[in-house]
């Protein structure tokens, strides 16, 4: 073994040298909005699965309002046609060689070629970045997307400011000590609230933790969110999570936990009942450095699954910058390598996000297959309630992506401009909102916590001995040491 990691290095420290294998330029991810955003012409891309690195343009997928059936015409190939597809790849730049020379390998043909040739560790250009609106809230000349009703459009605004004044009561709840964690969707409202309205309430959501606002979308009231962040009683996880891991089997929203490997399962699940819907699962940029997003995609895309990844990438895991996770181009270019269709959305543009969700819902459920977005956007704020985020990037970065950059006020500046909302609107929406949440919280802090036994129940339909045990320890020990545990937990 050690003999093995020796050749390993000297291979590895050669290949630097003479080839630039790992030579990888350090980029920074949050360059200026015009190395991001691509013309209009190609507002919005999909990169074609199962084509390996080309340094041309890539194909282009525009979309509007017409036929989803007719502008998303290319089907997942079988082993024969991708093995055409990929000798006419590979024979357009080999012309000068004999291309009959071909391994025929499970998956398809593989050309010989003379010269030894390794794959570019980066195309040299960025994928570009699908956007609809600038940040002035108007639509860019030439885009590509769907329309949206104007009462779509206000249910959007409203979960949008809904989310952010819950955020805003919570956080500081959590500072009073009336709970003990909270996690702020902040900067990312656009992502979570556009995509909901993007998607059916048949589809089935696997969540991080900053999607809260799909649950506004579909129903979840402000009580609902409040009972669970105290743990009460009529909390449907009954006390057992922390605040702001929801839950609901009504919305089709699986409890928050380990996701993306469930959700390529849960997808295959509707695909062989060949359900009408598909399965939607988020993560954020610190996620896909985890084994289980790679597991994830390589078995949606084997298995053809209906299933959209979103990627929330807002340039932090936690304090860990991206650029200390991976050597790669963001997310996007991650999906090609499993074989998977992908797309680069502003993940602050209420409008590109929709239209982006719509065509990618439509790509799963009509083609049967999985699809990856990643959605560009910024953590304005703390990663939780546990964090201090000025210690590890500096304010004026935060300060800027809350100021100018604001999907709320951008997405407010459009629905303005086409005279769905007024400033009186607005200040009766913050009044209703606020009155909902101090009362919800008044509730909330007053309504029973679940009794004790709800700590050993709803796993098994007999507790076993070990169980059985365990809560007769727990209850001696309590009748021992009463002052060491909450009096407002019914025994």
């Amino acid at each position: 073994m050690p003999v093995w990691f020796a050749k390993s290095r000297a291979i590895t420290q050669s290949l630097n040298r003479k080839l630039g294998f790992m030579g990888i330029l350090h980029q920074k991810f949050w360059t200026s909005s015009s190395s991001l955003h691509h013309p209009s012409s190609l507002s919005s891309i999909f990169i074609p699965a199962g084509i390996h690195e080309d340094h041309s343009t890539p194909q282009v997928f525009p979309f509007n309002s017409t036929s989803i059936s007719t502008r998303f015409s290319l089907q997942r190939f079988k082993s024969t046609q991708a093995s055409n597809q990929l000798e006419q790849l590979y024979s357009t730049d080999d012309d000068d060689h004999d291309n009959s020379q071909a391994l025929d390998f499970p998956g398809g043909k593989v050309t010989y070629i003379p010269e030894m040739r390794f794959l570019s560790e980066s195309s040299g250009k960025r994928i570009p970045c699908y956007r609809v609106l600038n940040e002035n809230g108007e639509i860019i000349i030439g885009s590509d997307y769907e329309q949206l009703s104007e009462e779509v459009s206000v249910k959007i605004y409203c979960n949008m400011v809904s989310l952010q004044m819950m955020d805003t009561v919570f956080y500081e709840a959590q500072r009073q000590g009336r709970i003990s964690f909270y996690l702020t969707s902040a900067g990312e409202e656009a992502i979570s609230i556009a995509s909901a309205a993007a998607l059916s309430a048949d589809d089935i959501i696997l969540p991080q933790y900053r999607e809260p606002g799909i649950l506004l979308w579909r129903g979840f009231t402000i009580q609902e969110f409040a009972d669970q962040c105290f743990g009460n009683k009529d909390d449907y996880g009954k006390g057992r999570q922390m605040p702001i891991h929801y839950g609901s089997k009504k919305h089709n929203f699986v409890t928050i936990s380990t996701q993306l490997p469930q959700a390529a399962g849960i997808a295959y699940s509707l695909k062989m009942d060949k359900k009408d819907a598909c399965v939607v699962t988020y993560t954020g940029d610190g996620g896909t450095s985890e084994g289980d997003f790679h597991a994830a995609l390589n078995f949606a895309a084997v298995t053809e699954a209906p299933v959209v990844f979103i990627c929330r990438n807002n340039g932090w895991a936690i304090s860990t910058h991206i650029s200390e996770q991976f050597r790669s181009d963001g997310i996007v270019v991650k999906g090609r390598a499993y074989g998977i269709r992908s797309i680069r959305v502003d993940g602050n543009d209420v409008l590109a996000v929709y239209s982006a969700i719509h065509a990618a819902r439509e790509m799963a459920i009509s083609e049967q297959r999985p699809v990856l977005v990643e959605a560009l956007s910024y953590r304005v704020g703390h990663h939780s309630t546990s964090d201090d985020s000025t210690k590890y990037r500096p304010v004026d970065e935060i300060v800027y992506w809350k100021m100018e950059r604001n999907p709320v006020n951008r997405f407010r500046k459009w629905v303005e401009r086409n005279g769905w909302w007024s400033e009186e609107k607005e200040s009766e929406l913050r009044s209703s909102i606020k009155k909902q949440l101090l009362q919800a919280i008044q509730v909330a802090e007053k309504t029973e916590k679940p009794p004790l036994e709800d700590m050993f129940s709803d796993v098994y339909d007999i507790r076993p001995p070990n169980l059985r045990e365990q809560e007769k320890q727990l209850r001696e020990t309590i009748y021992r040491h009463p002052q060491d545990y909450p009096s407002d937990v019914p025994l």
